[in-house]
């Protein structure tokens, strides 16, 4: 929360700016709202929705009530991002992705195998391999997978444990943290080779910003039949 780094103050622009780059998909996340344990942003993300018009939104962040859900769902959010209330409360999980299947994303965010919540500052004292044991066959429609130590840093995406994170849900996997060029997604791309199907997505922000990365060509090489 300390270390943040602002590239807009106009988030909705951003949102358009990105549509307009060929975006198929928008991730939001409510900082404020995952350090405070309920949405701070609400009215900015229904902004952002609304502009975004066809193209599918994400969001994710202080989502730990049926009330918070199912107002983000009203609002037009495509899937809610549930982290830290689908940790510490799996009958909750457990009923808002049976009562909205397909629309609910499992927010997996770790340091190395130990699942961390509440903004990443608590430490929840389950792996990857006990949580994800407990939900299989549950209708989730992906799990992003956040590997914390390199989200934002552009030390290159954790590949391997993306692809454990699948092999032990059996849910298609939106990998996240530490996207820092192209080369990135020709890793994911070659570790998914046989299985195209479970690498639903790959968020990229700071590299976005920063043009070490363009939406376009990151959509083509993923869209292509070739490895390379």
């Amino acid at each position: 929360m300390n270390a943040s780094t602002i590239f807009s103050e106009d988030p909705v622009s951003m949102a358009k700016h990105w549509i307009k780059e060929g975006g198929r998909r928008l991730h939001v996340v409510d900082l404020d709202g995952a350090f405070a344990g309920r949405p701070k942003n609400e009215l900015l993300i229904s902004q952002i929705v609304e502009a975004a018009g066809e193209v599918p939104v994400q969001v994710g962040g202080g989502i730990r009530t049926r009330a918070i859900a199912e107002a983000y769902l009203d609002a037009g959010v495509s899937s809610l991002i549930i982290g830290t209330k689908a940790v510490a409360d799996m009958t909750f999980f457990e009923a808002l992705v049976k009562d909205y299947p397909g629309r609910i994303i499992l927010g997996l965010d770790a340091r190395g195998e130990q699942i961390a919540t509440e903004g990443w500052v608590t430490d929840a004292g389950i792996s990857i391999a006990q949580y994800l044991s407990r939900i299989k066959n549950w209708p989730i429609q992906a799990i992003v997978y956040t590997d914390i130590t390199r989200d934002g840093m552009m030390k290159g995406i954790n590949s391997d444990l993306t692809k454990r994170v699948v092999s032990l849900s059996g849910v298609p996997v939106i990998a996240s943290g530490g996207v820092k060029s192209i080369d990135d997604l020709r890793v994911l791309k070659e570790s998914f080779r046989d299985e195209p199907e479970n690498l639903f997505g790959v968020i990229s922000g700071r590299a976005l910003y920063e043009r070490e990365l363009s939406v376009t060509e990151g959509q083509a090489l993923l869209d292509s039949n070739k490895t390379a």
